[in-house]
């Protein structure tokens, strides 16, 4: 009898054909939710950039419009991620509540 112990909690598995697919999946699910939500922070920044320099109202409706859709982009993503409460994301982004108009939220 050996002294060799398996760690324990440790899943040992072979790897088949469809895991090895659907680890790969799963990998660009979480690249693109990580791209996405860089937009979110990119587009808002943006948005907070132009209210902190006073500018001119209509180049901040093409900002709210830009921020809206990367934000509308992000919560696809979170759901097709398995994410259904977007509460977290909004509070973690805070993310205006005028963006979240633009997408029908309340």
């Amino acid at each position: 009898m050996s002294n060799f112990r398996l760690p324990l909690g440790h899943r040992f598995s072979l790897e088949t054909g469809a895991d090895a697919i659907e680890a790969e999946i799963m990998a660009e699910k979480g690249a693109s939710l990580g791209r996405a939500g860089q937009r979110v922070e990119n587009t808002l920044a943006e948005l907070k950039a132009f209210d902190a320099n006073d500018g001119a109202a209509g180049d901040r409706a093409a900002l709210v419009k830009a921020a809206a859709t990367a934000v509308w982009y992000y919560f696809i993503q979170r759901e097709a991620c398995g994410i259904r409460d977007q509460k977290p994301a909004i509070a973690h982004y805070g993310i205006p509540r005028e963006v979240l108009m633009r997408l029908g939220a309340r």
